[in-house]
């Protein structure tokens, strides 16, 4: 699922599973993660994460996902919180190209890097209502700064998605472009980022990954989302979300605890 490409310092990892919309299980996880070691290894001196397909990356891959024994905790804390931190460390100017779904571990692979373009087409948002569950992967610390409570208790509790063009007004992600174009200006941005200051770069992604972690407490707040959605598993409606996300159907919550 995972494809890394290499060109004049400049690694392009994408994820191929445009069938599923790219949603990553914890193997897809591991993939990703040793995608940066070899980038890392290479001694790039840029790296851009790109989807195939339709979509960037629409969350986690739930298909064949018990509810009743989903060792949710395993997968987040264990798997992508991991990763998310290795993504943020990485020696090297890191880019994304967002289109389509970017949500639940989606969003959290844009949060950890470090310019993020997206397309007018980018949905980008918490759909996590219909599942019984709650957002995830850094979600609450990037709402939170950038739209304030009241707008990230709004997409909560609607679920509704905001466009590439309303995500980078809000001050989410780095530029929208249209969605014929924002691949190769990510793609040019990352080249010339290749060719400058690398030590420069990393030493001001330091800074600013201090400050933000200072200010906003990034990754206490994504420790407390992974305890939050392990203590939701215990739910009647998770599992109620879970069985109807898995046939096609609306599913019919009670709200008890």
């Amino acid at each position: 699922m995972i494809e890394l490409e290499i060109h004049d310092g400049v690694a392009e990892i994408t994820l191929n599973a445009p069938a599923k919309l790219n949603a990553l299980d914890e193997a897809a996880l591991a993939e990703l993660g040793e995608a940066y070691d070899q980038a890392e290894y290479t001694n790039v001196r840029a790296l851009v994460l790109r989807g195939e397909g339709r979509a960037f990356c629409a969350g986690r891959d739930i298909a064949g996902v018990d509810p009743r024994d989903d060792d949710v905790q395993g997968y987040l804390g264990g798997r992508v919180e991991p990763l998310l931190k290795r993504m943020a460390r990485f020696p090297a100017p890191t880019f994304a190209v967002a289109h389509g779904a970017c949500l639940g571990v989606g969003l959290g692979l844009l949060i950890a890097s470090d310019i993020v373009y997206v397309a007018d087409t980018a949905k980008v948002g918490s759909p996590f209502k219909n599942l019984g569950a709650t957002l995830d992967s850094g979600g609450h610390a990037l709402f939170v700064e950038r739209l304030g409570a009241h707008r990230t208790m709004d997409l909560i509790v609607t679920g509704r998605l905001m466009s590439g063009e309303e995500a980078v007004a809000a001050g989410l992600f780095s530029r929208v472009l249209p969605a014929d174009e924002v691949l190769e200006a990510t793609r040019a941005a990352a080249r010339d980022a290749a060719s400058g200051p690398t030590q420069a770069f990393v030493a001001s992604k330091r800074l600013v990954a201090d400050l933000r972690d200072h200010r906003h407490g990034l990754w206490h707040s994504m420790s407390d989302e992974n305890r939050a959605q392990a203590a939701l598993c215990d739910t009647d409606d998770y599992r109620e979300g879970f069985a109807a996300f898995q046939e096609k159907r609306t599913p019919q919550f009670t709200g008890r605890a």
